[in-house]
C-alpha cells in the first residue's frame, strides 16, 4: 500500500507541464504608431484588441527603428545583448548571435513547426540555421548567400501576399510559432507622413491581411489552442522615425486567444523584448536568464 501511495504521489512529478497554447503567432505591423491606428480603419485589430487583452502604451527599444527592434522582438533583449544596431540587409554581418523564440523552441522541440513570413530582406539577420521550417519573402527562401544592394533593401513585399502566403501555410501545417510582418505602414509612412491618409489606407490593407491570418487559424481548425500577440516595432512623426520620443517609442500590444483575459487593459509596462518571452512562456519553454524580456502573464487567466 504504501509502494502505491509513493508512485501515485511520484507520478504528477513526472509529467511535464502542458504548454498555456499549442500554437503561438506574432504579427508585427510595421511603424504601428497607436494614435495613427485610433485614427485609421482597422476593424479586425480594433475587434481582438476589445475581445481580448490591450495596452496602447507598450514602449519599443532605443533606437526605435526596424531591424533593432524586430531583434528583440524575437530574442527577448535588449540591443546591447543582441547587437543589432544596423537597420539595412548586410549580408557580411550574418545571423544574430544571440538565440532567437524559434531557435529556443527548437532547442526543446527539434520537430517543432516554425515560420517568418515577412515584407522585408533584412529579416534573413534572424534566420538562425535550423531555426525554421519556412522563410518566406514574396515566397519561401532557401538558406543560399542573398547580396545586398540599394535593389534589394527597397524591395518590399505587400502584406496581403505574405499574409496568402502564411494563410495557405498555417491551414496545411498547423505551426507551433510564426511570426508575420506587414511593411505597408511604414512604407507609406517614410513616402507620405505618418498619420498621411495615404498611411491610413496602408493601415486598413494591412488590418484586411490580420484579417487573412485570423481566418486561416480558424480554418486550420486552431483557434481553441492558439494566441495571437500582435505589436509593432515603432511609431513615427513627419516621414522618419528614430527617435527618443514618445511619437517614435509607443507601440501597440495586443493578446488575443485560448487563455487571454476577456477585455482586458494592461497596465502593466510592456516593452517590445517581452513579446519573446510572451511566446515562449505560452509555449512552457525556459526563459534564458539573460533574458529582458519577461511574460505578460498578467493579459491571462
Amino acid at each position: 500500500m504504501l509502494q502505491k501511495l509513493a508512485l501515485a504521489l511520484l507520478i504528477p512529478s513526472l509529467v511535464f507541464a502542458a504548454p498555456r497554447a499549442e500554437h503561438v503567432f506574432v504579427v508585427s505591423i510595421d511603424g504601428g504608431k497607436p494614435a495613427v491606428i485610433a485614427e485609421s480603419e482597422m476593424p479586425v485589430l480594433k475587434k481582438l484588441a476589445a475581445e481580448g487583452a490591450v495596452t496602447w502604451q507598450a514602449s519599443t527599444i532605443i533606437p526605435p527603428k526596424t531591424l533593432p527592434s524586430h531583434t528583440s522582438m524575437l530574442t527577448g533583449v535588449d540591443p546591447k545583448k543582441h547587437e543589432v544596431l544596423w537597420n539595412a540587409y548586410t549580408p557580411i554581418r550574418g545571423p544574430v548571435k544571440v538565440p532567437t523564440a524559434f531557435s529556443l523552441l527548437r532547442a526543446k522541440e527539434p520537430q517543432a513547426i516554425t515560420g517568418m513570413f515577412v515584407c522585408k530582406q533584412k529579416f534573413r539577420h534572424l534566420w538562425q540555421k535550423d531555426s525554421l521550417t519556412i522563410f518566406d519573402f514574396g515566397g519561401p527562401q532557401t538558406n543560399a548567400p542573398v547580396a545586398g544592394s540599394a535593389e534589394i533593401e527597397a524591395d518590399k513585399k505587400p502584406a496581403q501576399m505574405e499574409a496568402k502566403n502564411a494563410a495557405a501555410w498555417i491551414k496545411e501545417t498547423k505551426p507551433r510559432l510564426t511570426f508575420i510582418h506587414f511593411a505597408d505602414p511604414d512604407t507609406a509612412g517614410h513616402k507620405d507622413g505618418w498619420g498621411s491618409p495615404q498611411q491610413k489606407e496602408a493601415f486598413k490593407v494591412s488590418d484586411q491581411a490580420l484579417g487573412q491570418l485570423i481566418n486561416s487559424i480558424k480554418e486550420a481548425g486552431i483557434a481553441d489552442t492558439s494566441v495571437i500577440l500582435i505589436s509593432a516595432d515603432h511609431g513615427g512623426h513627419d516621414k522618419t522615425h528614430g527617435e527618443v520620443i514618445p511619437d517614435d517609442m509607443l507601440i501597440p500590444w495586443v493578446a488575443w486567444g485560448k487563455g487571454v483575459k476577456k477585455g482586458f487593459k494592461i497596465t502593466d509596462p510592456v516593452t517590445t523584448y517581452d513579446t519573446a518571452a510572451t511566446a515562449l512562456w505560452l509555449l512552457d519553454v525556459p526563459l534564458p536568464a539573460e533574458f529582458d524580456g519577461k511574460p505578460v502573464a498578467t493579459a491571462f487567466e
